[in-house]
């Protein structure tokens, strides 16, 4: 098998997407949001997790920074959904980081839409 390297570009962006997820708060966010047929407001996040809504809102802007989650403004409230590149993303940067796609040649990243 031959040996293909993994860019520092790629390699840092796929550390940034593994850091947001290393928190289980941020993961468990991640998870709700991704079985919600439609948007939620911060409220149904915080009901769903029983966490405080300043603890939701943190996590929910890091996990923005990195495009996991979508926010968009509904009158006075601001409604959360998963990024749906995520779906493809992230298992293609664990394959990437694994070598599991280096036989392949699919090593670079493939960017999240930014959809905020």
């Amino acid at each position: 098998m031959s040996e293909h390297k993994l860019e520092r570009e790629t390699a840092e962006s796929y550390a940034r997407w593994f850091h947001a997820l290393s928190d289980a708060n941020r993961v468990m966010i991640v998870h709700f949001l991704a079985q919600q047929r439609d948007p939620v407001p911060v409220g149904a996040i915080v009901d769903h997790l029983g966490i405080s809504q300043p603890t939701v809102s943190h996590h929910l802007k890091i996990l923005s920074q990195v495009r996991f989650v979508t926010r968009r403004r509904a009158g006075t409230s601001i409604l959360y959904a998963i990024n749906h590149s995520c779906e493809v993303g992230l298992p293609t940067a664990a394959n990437a980081v694994l070598g599991l796609l280096a036989t392949r040649g699919e090593l670079e990243p493939l960017p999240l839409e930014r959809t905020s």
